[in-house]
């Protein structure tokens, strides 16, 4: 399977203290036709990150210092870079770890070793999905106290906007738009990150979870369906 062609302005920065990783990492991004820059620890990545403004960070978790954790808690807690998407690497195969970096924001995750053809398949989803929330519909959708301007690509809760991350924006809005009806989690995992049905639920669980948070009483509008998925609950009104 071929990964699709990257579009030119796309910048990829690669965080990894492993030089044969970093270099296998770039060397198959930039012949996909993504630039990329390279940094070996989190204090250089996160400076590059602010300066180049990147479309994804590919993001080993275990760096000397700071680690990736670290790395991406500083990205979503600073204006410029919260929007960044991020790809989580990681040698450790612990679900505790997984579950720490979906819940600070991560995008997806990949354990290592790790095939480079599946590596760059996963940032072109996740860019995808990313360009599909900039790109989406110029109309207003309104459940309960829940408004999202597609146009803007921007969510309200009772007047108070609110900040997501592109899947957790995605991710609201098809839940919005089929409101009253069950979404699978194998359907969200095909539908928002483009997966396998079979793979990784959990992804689905911890950004439902991170997206209640942050909606704060309306997050209750988004009800498990135990041993199937989430629905979210609610009649449109008018925007």
């Amino acid at each position: 399977m071929t990964a699709p062609a990257a579009l030119p302005t796309e910048r990829i920065l690669v965080v990894d203290d492993e030089p044969d990783i970093v270099a296998l990492v770039a060397y198959h991004l930039a012949k996909t036709g993504y630039r990329v820059s390279t940094a070996s620890n989190g204090t250089d990545a996160l400076s590059i990150a602010r300066q180049e403004r990147p479309a994804l960070l590919v993001l080993d978790l275990m760096l000397p210092g700071m680690s990736g954790f670290d790395v991406l808690e500083q990205l979503r807690a600073d204006e410029p870079t919260r929007h960044i998407a991020v790809l989580m690497l990681t040698a450790r195969k612990e679900e505790q770890d997984r579950i720490r970096g979906l819940s600070l924001g991560a995008d997806d995750y990949l354990t290592k070793p790790f095939s480079p053809q599946e590596l760059v398949l996963r940032v072109g989803a996740i860019l995808r999905r990313t360009n599909a929330a900039t790109d989406s519909p110029g109309d207003v959708m309104a459940v309960g106290p829940i408004r999202i301007d597609r146009a803007a690509h921007r969510v309200a809760i009772d007047g108070v906007e609110i900040d997501l991350t592109p899947t957790e924006y995605k991710l609201l809005v098809l839940l919005a738009e089929r409101r009253g009806r069950v979404q699978a989690r194998g359907h969200l995992l095909e539908t928002v990150w483009d997966a396998a049905p079979d793979i990784q639920t959990r992804t689905v669980d911890m950004h439902i979870q991170r997206l209640r948070t942050k909606m704060g009483e309306a997050g209750e509008l988004i009800e498990t369906v135990r041993g199937f998925g989430y629905r979210m609950r609610g009649q449109q009104v008018r925007a």
